[in-house]
């Protein structure tokens, strides 16, 4: 070995926590295992106690959002593997599941339904479950979160349990009252119930012995080593994933587990359970969660086996008698599916033990943002820029496409989603919009999937090589050409709708980078603070009923009423409204006042962008950006462009081509003369 091997190896070698790699691989006697259990009740929690207590030991915090307060709980967000599948924007769907489980958790009934998690594709469903397995594995590698499993050793060989029985089931039923007397005495969590019997495999070796020592049960259990049991999808330890296969292909066995034929002539018959493999998903998945994929797709057999699982935590595997199980089952299917469950009459079993959580889309402007900023989480991806707004433009027109067309005559959809984004509106309270949210009992259940979305934004990655930078123009071409090919839009009209609300995100983006253009424009501080000191100053001296200092002369004058027009109209305040507005600003002073906070020019949205508009007004004839559309710039003005081309780059996030390309974009809109003044 050469001395780089050698060092990688000390490197790799130094990494290890053998401690933990112990800890993990702990073994001892049921009278050690006992004596951990009176010290750490936790140790014995059923599959839903240690699913909610999981879910709980990340935290949580409180929100309120529209006068509704909510849970966010830490753990969606996947500090596992650092947000790799964080959740975003399901904090009230997801607080009605981590119920489900509380409840489950304390035997309120909830532990014997089936947990059904109903919404279109690409909603998050499998994503949670996949975070809540996740989380199991992590979970039950640390001190709080530890369980055990008993191994036999026997002349025989050594033979684990193949289902991870709880080992305090090996105390005889006799028994088992006055031990949870004494191991709860002390017990302020859980109380420690000892339900169930041995699997097949361990009741055949428990009975062999006991026959052997004609009943000695002490003699038994110096058979029985009891070791930490780490749940682990990839090990089939705790976690298992079915997922429903061609149905002539189907085959219950894939459950609940097979025979072995190759030992049933080592043993005999095909009824001992030596000669039987215990190795189906709800086997495996016994003390922790078993995920079914499009659960409804299931063959009707399956669906029995559910049946009796959810309901009395037990399985039939071939040849044995009802088997105990204690696990969490949870399943995920779609609209249509889940249409054909409630038509389907022979269904009413499964329907009455079903627990169903809806999963919609998302339908906050800002949550959406998240999802692709996690996939595209920098300015630049494969070395090319991310123009600003271009995962914003994707994220508004996903978002519209799930919202219901409002009823108020006066809203559009557009205005909807600022308002679900919690932006304000004149004339739409809290509780205005709270009544709009529960008006639509179908938003974010139909709509644009995420993954269409991060496919185009992919595609444009790719398609576009040449470019240095994806910008929104490129995004928004790849969105629209898409929808002639999206397999999931069944009806035309869903389509031009589409196509138009492309539209409305197109129109909704000139508005943007003109705003941002011309905050460019106007970035000179000192200006934009004298002239807020002025309008300020006069506004002050009018609701005072006060005169006004001039400056230049000294002498006191009445209010400077153009100046505060001209300031006021550039966000559409009509003079009936000019009174209200001056004093909503002064009001706004005060409370800041109040609170000890101190009042700055862009403390209020609107008087900033009124004080913005009003600066590029005055401003803008001197930069002459329209000259951009023509082919002739002079140097002066060449100079200009270049200093707010900078101020974009520093202060907005662009590069120079797509800073290029909007001052291009916005100066064709001036050109046309198109341009609003709010």
């Amino acid at each position: 070995m050469n001395t780089n091997e050698h060092s990688l190896i000390s490197v790799i070698q130094g990494m290890q926590d053998m401690q933990a790699f112990r800890q993990h691989h702990w073994e001892g006697s049921l009278a050690d295992y006992l004596e951990i259990v009176r010290k750490n009740p936790k140790v014995v929690r059923t599959a839903y106690q240690r699913l909610y207590d999981m879910i709980m030991s990340y935290g949580s915090n409180t929100y309120t959002h529209f006068r509704e307060e909510l849970t966010h709980y830490n753990f969606f967000d996947d500090p596992v593997d650092n947000g790799a599948n964080a959740v975003f924007g399901l904090d009230n769907h997801l607080e009605d599941l981590v119920q489900v489980f509380q409840s489950a958790a304390r035997g309120y009934g909830t532990e014997r339904r089936v947990l059904l998690l109903h919404g279109p594709v690409g909603s998050a469903k499998s994503t949670i479950v996949r975070l809540l397995k996740k989380g199991l594995e992590a979970y039950t590698a640390t001190d709080e979160g530890a369980l055990y499993s008993l191994v036999w050793e026997t002349p025989d060989g050594r033979m684990d349990c193949p289902m991870h029985e709880e080992p305090l089931r090996l105390i005889p039923p006799s028994a088992r009252k006055k031990v949870t007397e004494e191991l709860n005495a002390h017990n302020s969590g859980y109380p420690i119930e000892i339900e169930g019997d041995l699997c097949p495999a361990c009741r055949h070796v428990y009975r062999n012995l006991m026959e052997t020592y004609d009943g000695d049960w002490s003699k038994v259990i110096e058979h029985v080593r009891v070791r930490r049991l780490i749940l682990s999808e990839k090990d089939r330890i705790g976690i298992g994933t079915f997922q429903p296969k061609d149905e002539k292909n189907q085959d219950s066995t894939e459950l609940t587990g097979d025979i072995n034929y190759r030992k049933i002539a080592e043993y005999g018959s095909d009824s001992d359970p030596r000669a039987f493999n215990f190795d189906g998903e709800l086997n495996i998945a016994n003390r922790g969660l078993v995920e079914f994929i499009e659960l409804l797709k299931l063959d009707v057999a399956f669906l029995y086996d559910l049946l009796t699982a959810s309901q009395e935590h037990k399985i039939k595997p071939k040849k044995f008698a009802q088997t105990d199980i204690d696990e969490v089952i949870i399943g995920h299917t779609n609209e249509p599916e889940y249409r054909k469950l409630l038509a389907n009459e022979y269904m009413e079993a499964l329907r009455d033990r079903t627990v169903k959580i809806d999963i919609p889309y998302v339908t906050r402007f800002h949550d959406e943002v998240q999802i692709y900023e996690r996939d595209f989480n920098n300015s630049t991806v494969h070395g090319k820029h991310i123009a600003p707004h271009t995962l914003e433009l994707a994220a508004m027109w996903a978002i519209l496409t799930r919202l219901e067309e409002p009823k108020h005559a006066s809203l559009t959809l557009m205005q909807k989603l600022k308002l679900y984004d919690g932006r304000t509106l004149p004339g739409f309270t809290e509780d205005a919009v709270r009544e709009l949210r529960s008006n639509a009992g179908q938003e974010g259940m139909q709509g644009i999937s995420p993954r269409y979305i991060q496919d185009k934004l992919s595609n444009a990655l790719v398609s576009h090589g040449a470019a240095g930078c994806l910008s929104p123009f490129i995004v928004l071409r790849e969105l629209e050409s898409g929808l002639k090919h999206h397999s999931l839009i069944t009806h035309e009209r869903d389509r031009d709708r589409y196509g138009l609300l492309l539209g409305a995100v197109r129109e909704e983006y000139d508005e943007i980078v003109k705003n941002e253009v011309q905050r460019a424009i106007t970035a000179d501080e000192s200006a934009i603070r004298r002239l807020a000191g002025n309008y300020l100053d006069n506004v002050k001296a009018y609701t005072l009923r006060e005169k006004v200092k001039n400056p230049f002369t000294g002498r006191d004058e009445e209010p400077d009423e153009r100046l505060m027009r001209s300031i006021e109209k550039k966000i559409d305040i009509p003079e009936s409204r000019k009174d209200d507005f001056r004093r909503e600003i002064m009001n706004y002073i005060g409370a800041m006042a109040i609170e000890g906070r101190r009042f700055e020019w862009s403390s209020n949205e609107r008087l900033r962008k009124a004080l913005e508009l009003k600066l590029f007004e005055d401003q803008k004839d001197s930069i002459k950006l329209t000259s951009l559309v023509s082919s002739v710039i002079d140097s002066d003005t060449q100079e200009k462009i270049d200093v707010v081309k900078a101020r974009l780059i520093k202060n907005y996030g662009y590069c120079d081509i797509c800073a290029t390309d909007v001052l291009n974009y916005v100066a064709s809109i001036f050109a046309r003369g198109d341009v609003k003044s709010n």
